[in-house]
Order: structure tokens, then sequence, then C-alpha cells
């Protein structure tokens, strides 16, 4: 485990070793902290990445060539040591490989690099998954980046608001123990905002699928945005632990989510599962704007 840090003249950040995980982003003029603290009271994570599973499975298992694998929720490169690849002032690039570990719970040879850009007062966090077997390699990716909300002292999350570029609706899937239920909620939106309730992730989290956005912002108070996440994944999801009052909201671009509630097939067949033929890569990223 080692802390790793890099800046510019708007904006710093520091990444942990361990799981590749975005640890703080900083204000350079202001000071202000945007990135969640961690504490395991509410939840011990600030930004894990999400490979090769976004959500649950299952049973907790997954069918593979007649096999039944169990993998935990969001997989494990989380909770993997990452190597550093290479450090500029502006960028910074870790990576995973497969191992004989690995192998033992996903069958599956992968090179998983992560990378971090500062470009003016926005980072760009890089993901490029390359399949090195002969093989195919079936995967998913997303990112799990927790935000403080509420960010101003005096205020609550309910004086705040999430804004969508989209200015009607949005249709989240509703989970179930884990799993994606038939369900789905319309949540109307009044000229693209979202008032933060009580109550609003009392059913897990909001899973929006099927592009129905790509940029996605924390809103003051006041009606001012301080943070935006941009994105070109076809679903994401937006989480806070449920009935905890826990002063974070996490905004997470997906290529993967969990199982369907009567999920019967295989790890191949789950939906929304990326595959690589042999030698070829998939690059991917999102942005965060403070």
């Amino acid at each position: 485990m080692a802390l790793f840090q890099i800046g510019n003249e708007k904006i710093t950040i520091q990444i942990d070793s361990m799981g590749a995980e975005l640890k703080s982003l900083k204000r350079v003029d202001t000071g202000t902290e945007y990135m969640w603290e961690g504490n395991p009271v509410f939840w011990k994570r600030t930004s894990p990445v999400l490979f090769p599973l976004v959500g649950g499975l299952k049973n907790g298992e997954y069918l593979h060539d007649g096999r039944r694998y169990p993998m935990g929720q969001h997989g494990f490169a989380r909770d993997r040591q990452f190597q550093l690849k290479s450090q500029t002032n502006r960028e910074i690039w870790f990576a995973l490989e497969s191992n004989e570990e690995s192998l033992q719970e996903y069958p599956y040879e992968f090179l998983l690099e992560l990378g971090y850009e500062l470009q003016e007062n926005m980072v760009i966090v890089k993901w490029k998954v390359t399949n090195p077997a002969s093989g195919e390699l079936h995967f998913s990716i997303g990112g799990h980046p927790a935000f403080r909300c509420p960010i101003l002292e005096d205020t609550k999350q309910t004086d705040y608001r999430i804004r969508f570029d989209t200015k009607e609706k949005v249709t989240s899937g509703i989970i179930q123990n884990g799993l994606m239920s038939d369900e789905k909620e319309v949540y109307p939106l009044e000229n693209g905002y979202l008032q933060i309730t009580e109550h609003l992730f009392d059913r897990d989290a909001l899973v929006i699928e099927e592009d129905q956005s790509k940029e996605v912002a924390l809103v003051k108070p006041d009606g001012r945005v301080y943070l935006t996440v941009r994105f070109d994944a076809p679903l994401f999801g937006i989480w806070s632990p449920p009935g905890k009052n826990a002063p974070f909201i996490c905004i997470e671009p997906w290529y993967g989510r969990c199982d369907d509630i009567d999920y019967t097939g295989t790890w191949e067949e789950r939906k929304w599962g990326q595959r690589l033929a042999p030698g070829e890569s998939l690059e991917a990223s999102y942005q965060i704007i403070v």
C-alpha cells in the first residue's frame, strides 16, 4: 500500500496503490475536499474500480464451462495491490495482471490498467482492459466514486439536488436483495433536477440503463453545481447507503451490472457483459469536474 499524489494549478488528487483507488480530490484555491473520507461507519471505500464484475451474482456464483465459481459483489480488483506503471505531474497509471490466485476464481487472463489524467479542474479516470490470452475475455467494469454531500457546513443532504442532462424523467431499475427485479421506477425531473430526499435510496441504488443520461451533477442548496461526472457508459448507478444518513453520494458509470433476479445463464451471457477477442483492448473513461 502506497499513496501517490499528482496535481496542477487547479486541483490535486491522491491515489492508493491498493485498488488504484482515488482517495482525495481537492481544489487548490479553496482547499475543498470533494471525495468521501471512507469512514467505515458508513462505507470504508472512496472510489473502487469494479472488475471483473459490477454488482452481484445470482447465488453469489457464476457458471463457466460447466463449472460454478463463487465471486463477491463488484469483483476482486478493488482489493488487489496495483503496480505503478508511470507517473508525471499530470498523469499517473497503475496496472493489475491476472495471476495464479486470480485464475482460481476467474479463469481468464487479463491486463487491467487504470489511469488518472488532470486537465484544468477535471480528473479523467481511464480504464484499459486487454486480453492477452488465446480465447475470449468476458468481464464487466465500472466506477464507484463517492462524493461529499452535503459539502457545506450547516446544510443537510436533503437540501441538495441531482442534475441530469435530460429534462423530463429518468427510469430506474429496482434492486431486490442485490439482484435486478422486473420493477421500474420513474423519477420525474424538474427541468433536469431531482431533489434528494430522505428515502431516495431506500430501495438501494438507482440503476439507470439504456443511455438515458451522460452527465450527472451535484447541486448546492443555492442552485450552484459543485461537481459533475461525465461518461459514455451505457448505464450508471447513483447510490448512498440506505437508512444511514450517510454524508456522500456515489455517481457510478458502469459497463455491466448485477444479475437479474431470475437469471439462469452463463458468465458469458450476462446482460451488459463485455467481451474481447485475443489481443483486443477496451478503453473507456469518465470525467470528474469540480
